[in-house]
């Protein structure tokens, strides 16, 4: 008998981001929320995803050198653990993405 995968569904909210926008004669911004479409949203996620599958690759490889140079034994377990922490670090693209397309819209709109 085959295990059923169970699948978890929810209603996605998309994201937004909040800027400041100065208003004449206040010294208080308003603040103005910008949201991303789905399209670009899916985009941005599809391509985060992408440059996270090879920098996981490279982060692995790295890992491996780090140990070599410094003579350690190249443990599979302490290459995974180094690799991941590597990842970590540089691995928060598809937020920052998000964000910088989010300021993009709102720079856009602050034009007209």
């Amino acid at each position: 008998m085959e295990k059923e995968l169970v699948k978890f569904t929810w209603d996605k909210m998309t994201f937004s981001k909040s800027f400041p926008k100065t208003l004449k004669g206040s010294t208080y911004p308003s603040w103005e929320e910008v949201y991303l479409t789905e399209d670009e949203e899916k985009e941005i996620e599809l391509k985060s995803k992408n440059e996270n599958y090879d920098l996981m690759k490279e982060c692995i490889d790295k890992a491996k050198d780090i140990l070599k140079e410094k003579e350690l034994k190249d443990f599979q377990s302490d290459v995974i653990s180094m690799a991941i922490a590597l990842f970590d670090k540089i691995a928060s693209h598809s937020v920052y993405h998000k964000e910088a397309k989010a300021k993009e819209k709102f720079d856009e709109e602050k034009k007209d």
